[in-house]
């Protein structure tokens, strides 16, 4: 169980606070019933309210400060999602960003950018579908890496990536 105070990732809807934990008071919901009450980081007026024995959206915990460095040292290694038709990959996008799992939403990052970087050699954009979810991956991993290594969210592609070439080359660093 989480505690008032403590910060989660929420489904596709990424880092939250937990404001309270407690029953609603709303005709047709059973007033025994315990809720966490979350406001999503960055929009101080929107809450969810989340049933505590909730089992069909994740929650978790956020990384560590201690866990952020091992995650960024694993991209190098983690493979690319399949290439596949337009709707068998939006499938693929959503259940790797429900899954609330970094690895995977690095795994979306990865398989976007390389792509992106191959249409753009065919003189082509990312499609639109790919394009919302690169954002979505990206907007939910930076917030809890910026979180975990106290840095700002715009900072964290940029910290990924000179991590990640240190990784691949730490003779030269």
């Amino acid at each position: 169980m989480f505690h008032i105070g403590d910060r989660v990732i929420y489904g596709g809807i990424g880092v939250c606070d937990v404001a309270d934990i407690s029953t609603l008071q709303l005709d047709g919901v059973p007033r025994d019933r315990l809720y966490y009450i979350l406001r999503p980081v960055g929009k101080a007026e929107s809450f969810i309210y989340a049933p505590v024995e909730n089992t069909r959206v994740v929650m978790r915990p956020i990384l560590t400060r201690e866990q952020a460095p091992g995650l960024i040292a694993e991209i190098p290694a983690l493979e690319p999602l399949p290439e596949g038709p337009d709707k068998t990959r939006e499938t693929l996008y959503r259940d790797c960003i429900k899954s609330c799992d970094c690895r995977q939403l690095i795994r979306i990052i990865k398989t976007l950018w390389l792509r992106g970087r191959s249409r753009l050699t065919a003189g082509k954009k990312l499609s639109s579908l790919d394009e919302r979810y690169l954002h979505q991956a990206e907007e939910n991993l930076y917030a809890e890496l910026g979180l975990a290594l106290d840095m700002e969210k715009d900072a964290v592609g940029p910290y990924i990536a000179r991590r990640t070439e240190a990784l691949a080359s730490p003779a030269e660093n």
